[in-house]
């Protein structure tokens, strides 16, 4: 059978939807990966077979960046989730026409989409096939982001005689139950499973440094936490305290963080999956990989949310007692910034709590089915 995965947003969807279609694969079915152009390096790195269906990258038909002010009312967050809702709609119907080129060529027996994949649901209800939602993680406000889809997606919808967005025939959520929404869809939850490109390893990225606690700091990818000064600041004080510190940062974030830091600390791409296990806190922005990779290792976070989706993250790992949310915009000089990080750095590193909590969060998840037991549900529905 043919299976067409349509992640939507960034490479964070790429690299979450990557376990379920390899399962997929590893079931003996065909697969593809269809989005747009930005996101192809990241499906090359998963080694899936994909197909670009637009140029545009996602920031052409919606924005998420840091929130314009800290403290959003009810009114404001609501109509940034409407706006977010409206913009995937539009790249929904941009991806449509494309989508269903391809199926000319390549047709599906079951699409699966990710959580703002609205064409993939549009998509399975022209080709009369199956329709599964991929929620790829926690804290994706679907509850939220639909209506403003729905609006924006009202002709289409009307075309295809539908009320309504179209319901997926199975919505599958990456996500522990104890962190789940109770306005979450009903669904059936899968285990998360770290995905991210691999280069070979050194020894110190797999195993832990004897007699000392190990603090992984990432920053400059989508945001940029920390700066080189107030970072300086932070592994200075971590080092005082006998941790060894850890810093994972991309290309020029990387050569900046090394000329200011020198040699006493590792700074440099890091693979997470690898890493994560081996340390005793995590300190990130709440970025969806990050964070379910520290998740998943059983390792406490120290998290500093720029933006809705983010807090999101950070206000269900705090609440579940695994996790300190460092507020953002509240400081003012590096130091001062640094020392706000390094204080909740020795909150969690002072006892066994945080990381008594961190590992039952990564105990749950292990004991949730893997995709692979998700695929034969999948198999039922497209064989029905």
């Amino acid at each position: 059978m043919k299976f067409l995965f349509t992640p939507v947003g960034s490479q964070v969807t790429v690299y979450a939807v990557a376990p379920l279609a390899t399962a997929v694969r590893n079931a003996g079915h065909e697969v593809l990966l269809a989005a747009n152009e930005p996101l192809m390096e990241f499906a090359a790195a998963t080694q899936l077979p994909a197909v670009s269906i637009m140029p545009e990258p996602t920031r052409h038909f919606v924005m998420n960046g840091p929130a314009k002010h800290a403290a959003q009312g009810p009114e404001d967050l609501r109509e940034e989730m409407l706006g977010t809702g409206r913009g995937f709609a539009r790249m929904a119907t941009a991806a449509l026409g494309p989508l269903l080129d391809l199926a000319d060529d390549w047709p599906p027996d079951l699409v699966v989409g990710g959580s703002m994949s609205y064409a993939a649901g549009l998509l399975a209800t022209r080709l009369k096939v199956p329709y599964v939602r991929h929620a790829e993680y926690l804290g994706v406000p679907t509850q939220d982001v639909d209506p403003g889809a729905e609006e924006g997606l009202r002709s289409e919808l009307r075309h295809l005689g539908l009320a309504g967005l179209p319901d997926p025939a199975l919505f599958v959520e990456a996500c522990p139950p104890s962190l789940r929404s109770p306005h979450a869809p009903d669904g059936r939850a899968m285990r998360w499973i770290p995905s991210n490109p691999q280069r070979r390893l050194e020894r110190w990225m797999y195993t832990r440094p004897e007699g000392r606690r190990r603090v992984l700091i990432t920053s400059g990818g989508h945001f940029r936490m920390l700066s080189a000064v107030a970072l300086r600041h932070l592994t200075a004080e971590l080092a005082a305290e006998g941790a060894e510190v850890l810093v994972a940062a991309p290309g020029k974030a990387a050569e900046e963080f090394r000329a200011e830091l020198g040699e006493g600390v590792r700074v440099g791409w890091m693979p997470l999956d690898a890493v994560a296990p081996t340390c005793d806190l995590v300190v990130n922005h709440g970025g969806a990989t990050t964070a379910m990779t520290a998740l998943a290792a059983g390792a406490p976070q120290l998290i500093y949310p720029p933006n809705t989706h983010t807090k999101a993250i950070a206000e269900a790992l705090t609440g579940y007692g695994a996790a300190l949310t460092v507020p953002p915009g509240r400081y003012g000089p590096d130091e001062e910034v640094a020392a706000a990080f390094a204080a909740g750095c020795r909150e969690i590193l002072s006892g066994p709590r945080y990381s008594e909590r961190a590992r039952a969060l990564a105990a749950e998840n292990a004991a949730l089915p893997a995709p692979a037991e998700m695929v034969r549900t999948m198999e039922a529905l497209a064989a029905a």
